[in-house]
């Protein structure tokens, strides 16, 4: 898809990138946490473009379902694919040289 914004209200375009800036930059939110994985990848401003989009939908998603907003985590995206995620990082530290061995952790309960 094309990495450009449409024509749209530049008022509230301004308005949801300040938000989007905001949430970017606070500690321990899904919202910081997506802006860090996209500007590593793509650049700030595409990333704050990005997050003020989630924002956007997230506000829609609230009001028309009645629903108070619930909070992901900074964690959420490691949850996802920790099969690939637990691929990589045993493939990087065999490149650096070590031997992995990978084992679950106990779960207290």
């Amino acid at each position: 898809m094309s990495g450009k914004t449409c024509k749209g209200n530049v008022w509230l375009r301004r308005s949801m990138c300040e938000a989007a800036w905001a949430a970017a930059h606070s500690k321990n939110t899904y919202f910081a946490a997506q802006f860090g994985r996209i500007a590593a990848r793509r650049g700030k401003k595409r990333a704050l473009i990005a997050v003020a989009h989630s924002l956007l939908v997230v506000a829609y998603q609230m009001l028309k379902n009645k629903k108070h907003y619930r909070e992901l985590g900074a964690d959420f995206f490691y949850g996802l694919n920790k099969d690939q995620v637990k691929r990589r990082l045993v493939q990087r530290l065999a490149k650096l040289g070590f031997q992995v061995t990978v084992t679950t952790a106990p779960t207290a309960e």
